[in-house]
């Protein structure tokens, strides 16, 4: 039975009362074991005897009867304008959690692809949220439209069009919860018969979503200038691309790239999923326009606001061609995976009002001033090390002598610095520009040896931990590398 207090909107109070026996014992026995189990916690305010009986549907004196014995036992409390509450006492102690052994965490984070949580717009946020909820319309708190919020699709439109040389209306944008669910979504559609080419380094996690959804995925070598497009397989389905910025290891794909990868999606029925990764932190180049632009049938372009913004949003996008809008709405499927509509609408207006483009060039600038420092510091103390990919993102690789990766992984962390090295991001079968990156092929005589190197972000320690995030991670190297 459940019993509320007198004006039913107070405590809610489930008790069984099924157990054999007169009504004053039966009652008695289920408030004890629930303060004894926990579901009544001390200090628990119990609804008036009189609300109780009458929702039990027993007689008053039973349940003041009850009340006044387990007073006496020292289970309850009973004071005249309080009520009647479980008593401090009788608590029963909580159940130790179980842990399991686990490191502590390191006290510099420089791994990559974490905006610093601190510098989240929280002012911003909240007076675009009040500005989007009081006028917001009311189907707003429906159900929902799996497209997405049409205030936010509209704004993208114009946003991406300005910022990022896109070719879209709202019709085609599809809003998700970030690059890995529109990913998801992808392979479900196209489906897992054709095998996707992907860059031979990239987010190893995005090639194991891939993998879950039965795609096979076959590693296309990079270079200075980006993926090689010309090496695609003729029978892939798709190919996955970081033109703006190539993730991890720097450098926008090159003109003529973009045109052989639009030409081979013509003449193969191929799609290019563009993943514009880093694309808004530019630093020492022109700004580099969207491939979806140029053939906008042939590129669906993904975005997110997990590095602009922050990964707890849970918001991204996705311009399609036209033949996939609504196959691609099919496969999100109802309520479930929609990003919240509060969160949209508050994005829409920061992208209407202008303070998205504002806070993105204030954390441009601090990015460059981060990247900068780190540069200068590497250069005097470790110049050994070779900084690459550092004219746009939010991560530098640091090139090192062959066969020490291991070795400034281990002394890094030694001196207290979280980052990645660059191998688990290398494709397992990948041949890359450098010569041979299986561990068999490796062996051989006169292949070149696979490049080693740190994947180093710089965006996500505070500022007063950054310096000394650099003096560790230079210790560090100076240990591995002995200089």
């Amino acid at each position: 039975m459940t019993a509320s207090d007198g004006d039913g909107l107070g405590v809610d109070l489930h008790l069984e009362l099924s157990a054999a026996g007169g009504r004053r014992a039966v009652l008695i026995a289920a408030l004890r074991e629930a303060v004894r189990g926990g579901r009544l916690a001390p200090g628990t305010r119990l609804p008036p005897y009189r609300s109780l009986a009458a929702d039990l549907g027993i007689a008053r004196n039973t349940v003041a009867d009850a009340y006044a014995e387990l007073v006496a036992e020292g289970w309850l409390t009973s004071r005249q304008g309080s009520g009647t509450r479980v008593a401090d006492r009788v608590a029963a102690p909580a159940p130790r959690p179980v842990r399991t052994a686990a490191p502590p965490p390191l006290p510099y984070d420089l791994v990559q692809g974490k905006p610093d949580p601190g510098a989240f717009p929280r002012a911003a946020w909240l007076a675009a949220a009040r500005r989007a909820l009081a006028s917001a319309p009311h189907e707003a708190f429906g159900i929902g439209d799996p497209h997405g919020r049409i205030e936010l699709r509209l704004e993208l439109a114009e946003y991406l069009a300005r910022v990022r040389g896109v070719r879209t209306a709202p019709d085609r944008i599809v809003v998700c919860s970030g690059a890995a669910h529109a990913l998801r979504l992808l392979a479900r559609v196209l489906g897992p018969a054709a095998p996707w080419a992907v860059e031979a380094y990239g987010l190893p996690f995005h090639r194991g979503l891939l993998a879950e959804a039965g795609v096979t995925t076959l590693p296309v070598a990079v270079d200075g200038d980006g993926a090689r497009v010309a090496e695609i397989p003729e029978h892939a389905r798709a190919v996955l691309l970081t033109p703006a910025h190539q993730f991890p290891t720097g450098g926008p794909l090159h003109p003529e790239r973009r045109a052989g990868v639009l030409e081979w999606a013509r003449a193969r029925g191929g799609l290019v999923i563009e993943d514009d990764y880093d694309g808004e932190f530019r630093y020492d180049r022109r700004p580099v326009g969207a491939v979806q632009g140029l053939d906008p049938e042939r590129t669906v372009l993904i975005g997110s606001v997990s590095k602009s913004l922050s990964p707890a949003l849970r918001i991204g996008w996705m311009c399609l061609p036209s033949a996939l809008v609504e196959p691609v709405v099919a496969a999100k499927g109802l309520r479930e995976p929609y990003a919240s509509a509060t969160d949209q609408l508050t994005l829409a207006d920061l992208l209407a009002t202008g303070a998205y483009d504002r806070h993105v060039r204030r954390m441009r600038q601090r990015h460059r001033a981060r990247r900068d420092r780190l540069t200068e510091v590497l250069a005097a103390r470790v110049p050994a090390v070779r900084v690459t990919g550092i004219a746009a993102g939010l991560h530098a690789v640091l090139e090192l002598p062959a066969g020490t990766e291991r070795a400034a992984l281990a002394a890094t962390a030694r001196h207290g610095v979280a980052v990645e090295g660059l191998a688990p991001y290398r494709h397992p079968g990948a041949r890359d520009a450098t010569g041979p990156t299986d561990a068999d092929d490796a062996d051989e005589p006169d292949a070149p040896a696979r490049p080693d190197g740190l994947v180093v972000g710089y965006a996500t320690p505070p500022e007063r931990l950054y310096p000394g995030a650099l003096d560790a991670l230079c210790a560090g190297l100076s240990e591995a590398l002995g200089s």
